[in-house]
């Protein structure tokens, strides 16, 4: 009996984390969205500190990161659509997704 209970818990734990990772929230929640590929696209505002554009990188100091737990802070982020670096410039403030890919934090659009 007890195992029963323990597997009708583990499975309900694990549809509310399931649930949570596709939910959209806005405000002091998380904001998370599915790309077409299954991939989490997350959201941040930051500054443009540098850009790389030989290596296709743009360095941002971003705002938190809510939907990853992330302080704010300065890192480097791959821009594969070489279109986007034509958005960025330094010192300028923007809007951007991303998403994991692999160990890189990939940015797929900007505002």
């Amino acid at each position: 009996m007890k195992a029963l209970v323990l597997a009708a818990a583990l499975l309900s734990g694990a549809t509310l984390v399931h649930s949570a990772d596709t939910t959209h929230m806005h405000g002091d929640a998380k904001t998370v969205s599915k790309s077409d590929k299954g991939q989490a696209t997350h959201k941040a505002v930051g500054v443009v500190k540098k850009i790389d554009a030989s290596n296709s990188k743009v360095t941002l100091a971003h705002e938190p990161v809510k939907s990853l737990d992330w302080p704010a802070m300065t890192m480097a982020f791959v821009v594969k659509d070489k279109d986007l670096l034509g958005k960025l410039s330094a010192g300028k403030k923007v809007e951007f997704d991303f998403q994991q890919q692999g160990k890189e934090y990939v940015i797929t659009s900007v505002k």
